[in-house]
């Protein structure tokens, strides 16, 4: 099964991206997590894109604030798909990380989440991988419906909790 590389711009960007890996790990998903910056270390973020493919990588997840040029610079060497995680990490609230990785060029896409959205970012890289797994399509499965049971769950609740109010008025 091709695995995630998660690439973070920054250590400080760890525990925003806490719930990417613990998604991954969910899911059964293999991934390796880097620490790399496309400003500081931009020959080694080069490298790791280009290689990713000969890793067994099967999609690129890369966080980064301010500028958010990572995922950018990612998706310029590879061709396997990149989803970008704008982070909050300025006194724009992540507005600029977001509109950097969204905003890129013709041929060069960035799928990309909400500010801080590591969790969905983990679920967009397990549905591309799904494509062509279907352990990991059906571990996608059994979370939706156990999302769907959690959602009815509440609701019960909140329909007794509302049937007990009137019962004692």
């Amino acid at each position: 099964m091709p695995s995630v590389a998660v690439i973070l711009g920054s250590d400080s960007d760890l525990p925003a991206l806490q719930p990417a890996f613990a998604t991954l790990d969910e899911l059964g998903i293999e991934f390796e997590a880097h620490i790399c910056s496309a400003h500081r270390t931009p020959d080694e973020a080069a490298a790791l894109a280009a290689g990713a493919r000969g890793r067994g990588v099967g999609v690129i997840i890369a966080a980064a604030g301010k500028a958010a040029h990572l995922a950018g610079a990612l998706a310029a060497r590879t061709t396997l798909p990149v989803i970008g995680v704008p982070l909050t990490s300025s006194e724009l609230d992540g507005l600029d990380a977001l509109l950097s990785t969204v905003q890129m060029p013709p041929g060069v896409p960035v799928a990309t989440v909400a500010i801080n959205a590591g969790a969905n970012a983990a679920v967009l890289a397990a549905q591309i991988l799904a494509v062509a797994d279907p352990v990991v399509a059906d571990r996608l499965q059994q979370r939706k419906q156990a999302m769907r049971a959690g959602v009815l769950a509440k609701d019960e609740a909140l329909q007794r909790s509302l049937d007990n109010r009137t019962d004692n008025n």
